[in-house]
């Protein structure tokens, strides 16, 4: 049984894509004990920040996102939320007042920054006045998200979330790692480690795969290398979990549906139901954590 009353962190940063909302479906069915977790696409790590393991290892090939980890990592709660706090009053930064985003904006693209925390500061100063909060760069690196007017700000909600989060990344033994997934060493990894990836979703589109984060699109290739990827592991009995769809917007991702009938597949459903494997109307959205291992006991 899911147990609806675990209370998880929730990222300060709104991924597209982030898993906050169905965390009671994904990680009751990871292993108890875990040595080393492998966020292999880190993102928002909704996912990593609140798992229980010795060492948990941050990847993500968007630098700025590595670099605000371990702003995060290195820094109290406190610190972070004064610092924050007294870059936007200095910024003059509010719902409305959309040169002072713009300005800030320019800076970030085009200052030359002596020192990385003030870089990392404006980033995510930038981000809390950014269009719901997302997170955008063109191919160039250049941060591009406009301004969220009357939509987006800093506020209580924001700040306890951030609170909350830094302490728990503060509490937790963390590693920043910025590689491409197919470069990611998985040979130190052994039976008591587990990997998690939740890859960009190859039939559909979002703010990762489309091209609007300074990152290539996902292609068929990506997908089948990831999937080989996993099949290493499996062989060498290192679990893993993999987050993705199976059929959305009316496609079907074949090479992941066949490439699952090896593995186990479980359904994740909004209303955090038990679920069947099959659907009435094959055109929903299928959603589905898929393991190399068992159900996992719960307490």
């Amino acid at each position: 049984m899911i147990k609806m009353s675990e209370v998880y962190i929730k990222s300060p940063l709104n991924y597209v894509g982030g898993k906050y909302k169905i965390l009671n479906q994904i990680i009751p069915k990871f292993p108890k004990k875990i040595n080393t977790f492998v966020d292999l696409f880190g993102g928002g790590f909704n996912v990593g920040i609140n798992v229980d393991a010795e060492t948990v290892i941050y990847n993500d090939v968007i630098e700025p996102l590595c670099e605000l980890m371990n702003y995060f990592s290195d820094n109290t709660a406190n610190e972070v939320i004064d610092k924050l706090e007294d870059n936007i009053n200095f910024n003059n930064l509010n719902k409305e007042n959309s040169e002072a985003f713009l300005k800030l904006r320019n800076k970030y693209n085009h200052y030359i920054y002596e020192n990385i925390d003030e870089r990392v500061l404006d980033f995510y100063t930038l981000i809390l006045y950014s269009f719901n909060y997302q997170i955008r760069f063109n191919q160039n690196m250049k941060y591009n998200t406009p301004f969220g007017k009357n939509r987006s700000c800093y506020n209580h909600n924001t700040k306890k979330n951030l609170k909350q989060f830094v302490d728990k990344i503060n509490n937790i033994n963390i590693k920043i790692s910025k590689e491409k997934f197919v470069d990611f060493d998985f040979s130190k990894l052994g039976a008591d480690d587990f990997v998690y990836c939740d890859p960009p979703y190859l039939i559909t589109t979002g703010s990762y795969n489309d091209g609007n984060r300074g990152v290539k699109d996902w292609t068929v290739d990506d997908e089948k290398q990831l999937l080989n990827i996993l099949d290493d592991l499996n062989s060498r009995k290192i679990k893993f979990a993999l987050s993705n769809v199976l059929v959305a917007n009316n496609r079907k991702n074949e090479v992941l549906t066949e490439w699952s009938k090896k593995y186990n597949v479980y359904i994740i459903e909004n209303t955090f139901n038990n679920s069947n494997y099959r659907r009435k109307n094959k055109n929903d959205t299928i959603e589905v954590l898929i393991t190399n291992y068992g159900e996992v006991e719960n307490d």
